[in-house]
């Protein structure tokens, strides 16, 4: 289940599931959201907006890849 419409921006944790399991984690930070991707998928970093970093772990993933869940936790 994607969650995209999230009411509750302001503090959390999203983890992001692909096919293979989890591939990363947003974690809401004072300047905006970090991301930390597992494995070899690339930096992670801070984006201005969820759906930026959204975006980032998407992309990260690789050009073929499906866009993955994310939970809230």
């Amino acid at each position: 289940m994607t969650n995209d419409t999230m009411s509750d921006t302001t503090t959390g944790t999203w983890v992001a599931v692909g096919p293979a399991g989890a591939v990363g984690t947003i974690h809401r930070a004072a300047d905006g959201f970090r991301v930390e991707l597992y494995g070899r998928r690339g930096p992670g970093g801070t984006y201005p907006t969820l759906q930026s970093a959204k975006g980032a772990v998407h992309k990260a993933m690789g050009p073929l890849a499906d866009r993955p869940e994310f939970h809230q936790h």
